[in-house]
């Protein structure tokens, strides 16, 4: 458990351990969540790059990819094509 102190201007300095385990550096923004009264502290793009990843789960399978290696020759294809314009 860490301890923060809120300023005049009600901002908090996130302690550094906090801060690394949360992969935050100077600029980075944070999303403040809350959940059954209780506030949570995320790395937004840490947090957003998991919505992503959940809203793509399965498509792949879907598109009919049987692997990874599959699915990175069919990108590679699609740039050569591109390139070939």
């Amino acid at each position: 458990m860490e301890i923060a102190k809120i300023s005049s201007k009600g901002q908090i300095t996130i302690p550094v351990s906090v801060r690394n385990r949360l992969h935050l550096n100077t600029g980075d923004k944070v999303l403040i969540l809350e959940e059954n009264g209780r506030f949570y502290i995320e790395n937004a793009v840490n947090m957003a790059f998991k919505r992503v990843e959940e809203g793509f789960r399965g498509a792949a399978a879907e598109a009919g990819f049987q692997s990874e290696k599959e699915m990175q020759d069919y990108v590679k294809e699609i740039r050569e094509e591109r390139r070939g314009r």
